[in-house]
């Protein structure tokens, strides 16, 4: 019998930020661009022992008002993404956050510091006193993954499913695709990776290494 087949599942966004994190820390050299998400992919698969079958890329969009230069510059990120091998760009436009959720945003995180009485005012204050830098949050994405990893489980599309982020949240929908009869593997950074992830899934830690020896572009190596 052969390899199972695999769709590979990479939430971008946490990709991206936590990478950049790790090369910030640690001084890597290694950024986004660099790495070859095809290469990444298949060498994620071989170390599980199934084989690459497709990778669904998801990706936040920013708005073009918000800056041109940022704005092309991820756009031809993703164009060229999106001519690799066994290869789906899924993206959703970042949403600006209403001044409504971000004080309520503010609020959770002042209520949850456990503030004296003569602090909480103060820090109250200031922190009020930021709410015009108003924030840009991924909207639907992860919930596009979820969904979709749910999906393809049931059509039976693969056997497996693999999915590259360090967000806790997407356990509950990976144990329904484990209770529809599929594998489930679990593939991250050293940095942003959720115990419970590791902890409820096979999983497998990419390290500096494993970047530099499998996953570059071959005009870095």
């Amino acid at each position: 019998m052969g390899k199972k087949r695999a769709i590979v599942f990479i939430d971008g966004n946490n990709f991206y930020h936590n990478i950049t994190l790790m090369n910030r820390v640690k001084k890597l050299g290694i950024k986004p661009s660099h790495i070859d998400f095809h290469k990444l992919s298949e060498a994620v698969c071989s170390w599980f022992g199934i084989r690459h079958k497709k990778t669904r890329y998801y990706n936040s969009v920013p708005n073009v008002e918000d800056g041109k230069e940022t704005y092309w510059k991820h756009m031809a990120f993703l164009k060229e993404i999106e001519k690799l091998p066994k290869f789906e760009v899924i993206t959703r436009k970042l949403q600006r956050s209403s001044t409504k959720e971000v004080l309520d945003e503010k609020r959770v995180i002042i209520s949850n510091l456990g503030l004296c009485e003569k602090c909480k005012p103060l820090v109250e204050s200031n922190c009020y006193e930021c709410i015009g830098n108003v924030k840009m949050r991924e909207k639907g994405i992860d919930v596009k993954i979820a969904v979709d990893m749910l999906e393809h489980a049931i059509k039976g599309e693969c056997e497996c499913v693999v999915l590259i982020s360090g967000d806790a949240d997407f356990i509950p929908a990976l144990k329904l695709v484990e209770e529809n009869g599929k594998d489930v593997y679990s593939a991250f950074l050293t940095f942003g990776y959720s115990y419970e992830l590791r902890k409820f899934f096979k999983f497998f830690i990419i390290n500096h290494n494993f970047i530099v020896e499998n996953c570059l572009k071959d005009e870095i190596i």
